[in-house]
């Protein structure tokens, strides 16, 4: 189905309306991902921002790096996935576009 030319311009207004209310909405939209049992937790917004890291000193170990490093990873990986999933269940599908830069 084409779009007429003429209705992609009469929304053109709507549209930008819709995405200054999506970049207001999204630093508010927040989600909390955690990797090792939940000793590694890393939060972050709907700008995939990181807001907060939280890590259990007794898996601090200086000699084990490495793993630490795998586990804010994968937080932060569970984080972002959990927080594209609530902008996406709050409509804001065009948003995740903006999660890339």
């Amino acid at each position: 189905m084409d779009m007429n030319p003429f209705d992609l311009i009469k929304n053109m207004k709507g549209i930008q309306e819709n995405m200054k209310k999506m970049q207001e909405v999204l630093p508010s939209i927040t989600a909390t991902g955690s990797a090792g049992a939940g000793m590694v937790e890393v939060t972050v917004n709907g700008k995939f921002i990181v807001t907060s890291v939280a890590i259990e000193k007794e898996i601090v170990d200086p000699n084990d790096v490495e793993t630490l490093q795998v586990l804010i990873q994968s937080a932060f990986n569970d984080a972002s996935a959990k927080v594209q999933q609530k902008i996406q269940d709050e409509g804001l599908k065009a948003a995740s576009t903006f999660s890339r830069a």
